[in-house]
This record gives structure tokens, C-alpha cells and sequence, in this order.
């Protein structure tokens, strides 16, 4: 697993000790696009009504979010556990710190990925079979032929890890994306059980072929 995102009524209150500095990008009166785009390296999009940016004392920076359709909840991204740099080291000790607290948070969405030098034939053939592939910029989506731009269950996509991350060898990387509607509404992340993961283990074997075993996060930390 690479990504986790979390949501909850309310996470600020898992960081008031003076390892964390909270910062607000966007609220009411209040809006910092550039501080958003510098941090994320990416822009607000529509849908986001409030924006936040916990600040570790470790020098990691995460994203806290409202959205329109659930302005109740917030959500809370961490992307990039399983990468290749200091970051990823930092990602998994922030998460070790507040496991506990996160285990009672609904999850909204798990990244599982793959590395290759290059991602063999066999697979991208398996995908075709069941999806489309669809080229945005550095990244072929895999997508039905009745789906739109987005998907709320599942995200297949196929990149260049080696130019995203600045590695010095070839890598690429084929990510699935469970989202919200992959999962029972309510879900935590105390839930996902070995059968629930089975079942995600048996859709990526579906769409691509790949024997997949899936690590829970809790056996990491």
C-alpha cells in the first residue's frame, strides 16, 4: 500500500502538541492558492471548500481537506509510503505515531502498487481486455468504455516512476486506486480484515493478472 486517505469530523485534534503547526489555505476569507500549489504541486480544485496544511516537525506536509459533499467531514491524504526517498521513511513513522487514532477513521481511499522496470506486455494486454487506456499527459489511465473522467470505485493507471520521483534507474509504476465506493459506506480503517483484502487482492488479479498479496498497514507498523 502506498496511499491512505482518511477521513474524520475533525483531525486537528489529533495534532495540538508543538510537533505540528497547522496552516490554513483556504476557508472562509481565506485564500492562499500559491502556498497550496508550492506545497502539493497542485491547484484547489472545485470541490474543495476548506484546505488546511499540517506541518510536521519532522518536515513533512499534509494535506487536511473539506469538500462540498461532505462538508462534516475532513479528510486526511498520505501518499507515498512505499516510495524511495527519506519521505517514505518519515510517511510510515508519522503513521506508527497515530495508528491507533486512525484506526477508528472511515477510509475513503488505498493505493496498491506495482514496480517494474517496465511494465511487461502480458499485463498491459490483461487491462486492455477488461479496460480502455486513455493518455493524460505522463499517465495512461485504464478506464471503461462507459466511464467519464472519473471513477468513484476504481483507478487504474500506469506511469513513469523513475521521472516522477527523479530516480537514477527505469521504473514504472502501475497503481490501483480503491476509493469511496469500493468500500462499505461507514468503513474504517480498523475493517479492513484479511477477507476484505482478499477481495482487493482478487480484483487486481481480474483486471491484470497479477498474483497480487497485498500487505496490510498494520502488519508494517
Amino acid at each position: 500500500m502506498d496511499s491512505l486517505s482518511l477521513r474524520d469530523g475533525n483531525f486537528e485534534k489529533m495534532f495540538t502538541s508543538e510537533d505540528y503547526i497547522i496552516v490554513i489555505a483556504k476557508s472562509v476569507g481565506i485564500f492562499e492558492p500559491k502556498l497550496w500549489s508550492d506545497t502539493f504541486k497542485k491547484g484547489f480544485t472545485k470541490s474543495i471548500t476548506e484546505a488546511k496544511i499540517l506541518y510536521t516537525s519532522t518536515g513533512l506536509t499534509i494535506a487536511l481537506k473539506r469538500y462540498k459533499r461532505s462538508p462534516t467531514k475532513q479528510t486526511l491524504d498520505i501518499a507515498g509510503l512505499q516510495g524511495y526517498d527519506n519521505k517514505s521513511e518519515l510517511l510510515n513513522d508519522f503513521l506508527k505515531a497515530h495508528f491507533l487514532e486512525f484506526m477508528e477513521c472511515e477510509l475513503k481511499r488505498i493505493d496498491v502498487c506495482f514496480d517494474f522496470v517496465k511494465v511487461p506486455n502480458r499485463i498491459i494486454k490483461k487491462l486492455c481486455t477488461k479496460r480502455e487506456p486513455f493518455q493524460y499527459w505522463n499517465t495512461c489511465y485504464y478506464k471503461t468504455p462507459k466511464e467519464k473522467k472519473m471513477n468513484p470505485t476504481l483507478d487504474i493507471k500506469r506511469y513513469d516512476k523513475q521521472k516522477e520521483a527523479n530516480l537514477p534507474r527505469p521504473m514504472e509504476r502501475l497503481e490501483f486506486c480503491f476509493k469511496g465506493a469500493y468500500f462499505p459506506k461507514g468503513m474504517k480503517f480498523k475493517d479492513l480484515d484479511k477477507n476484505f483484502i482478499s477481495k482487493m487482492e482478487k480484483t487486481i488479479f481480474n483486471f491484470s493478472g497479477i498474483n497480487a498479496k497485498v500487505i496490510p498497514i498494520s502488519y508494517i507498523v
